[in-house]
């Protein structure tokens, strides 16, 4: 299979973990620390691309960036072309997919910190910001990690909303599991065989380097 798919798919995959470990870690911090009723409902909206099908979603995210939504018509505005069908559409589309797997094991993480050593910092001074930076991050790097490797791999694998809302356009939006479907659909089986094992092998390393983090996370607080 040409490189062009899985360079761009390595590259969207980066830049959707980075942003997305950005703006989930607060999010999931301020949903691990706070106490308020409303907290439920923010929890369920982050987490819907978990259940939504995701030509639901990409037909909403379609609607939203394409030439007559509101998005659209401002990206065309301001760049002189369209969102939809093009790479920046493509990673705004797989930051929003991959919100929970961000903020879930981020939250899980932040969840775990004592509340006395947030009550301590603050009584010593500390804006919550420092708290954030000071404890949440360093106690939930277990949680950090996890999303890191979650998000990314989930964007490696992301086709759905991927099609539906950057198309197949080679070089721009023609990521590896959409190549993959290219090529199974003209029955080119064999030019698929190595592609796919190394999505699979590629899978299961993460998800055996997320289960050994957990598990040296949680023997360590037994310790």
């Amino acid at each position: 299979m040409p490189a062009d798919p899985m360079l761009l798919t390595l590259r969207l995959a980066a830049l959707t973990a980075a942003v997305l470990l950005v703006l989930g870690a607060p999010v999931a911090w301020w949903l691990a620390t706070a106490r308020g009723q409303w907290r439920p409902w923010v929890e369920a909206a982050l987490a819907l691309p978990l259940v939504l099908p995701p030509t639901v979603l990409g037909f909403y995210l379609l609607l939203t960036m394409g030439a007559q939504g509101w998005l659209g018509r401002l990206w065309a505005l301001a760049f002189e072309r369209p969102l939809a069908f093009s790479f920046p559409g493509l990673w705004l589309a797989a930051v929003l997919v991959g919100l929970p797997f961000a903020i879930q094991p981020m939250l899980v993480g932040f969840s775990r910190v004592e509340p006395e050593l947030y009550e301590a910092a603050w009584t010593l001074g500390a804006t919550r910001w420092q708290a954030f930076w000071r404890i949440a991050v360093p106690l939930g790097a277990p949680g950090i990690a996890t999303a890191a490797a979650l998000c990314f791999a989930h964007t490696v694998g992301e086709f759905g909303v991927a099609l539906m809302v950057g198309g197949n356009l080679p070089g721009e939006t023609q990521t590896v599991a959409i190549a993959i479907y290219d090529r199974v659909e003209a029955l080119q089986f064999d030019a698929v065989h190595g592609t796919a094992a190394g999505l699979l092998a590629f899978s299961y390393a993460v998800l055996l380097g997320i289960f050994l983090v957990q598990r040296r996370a949680t023997e360590g607080r037994g310790t």
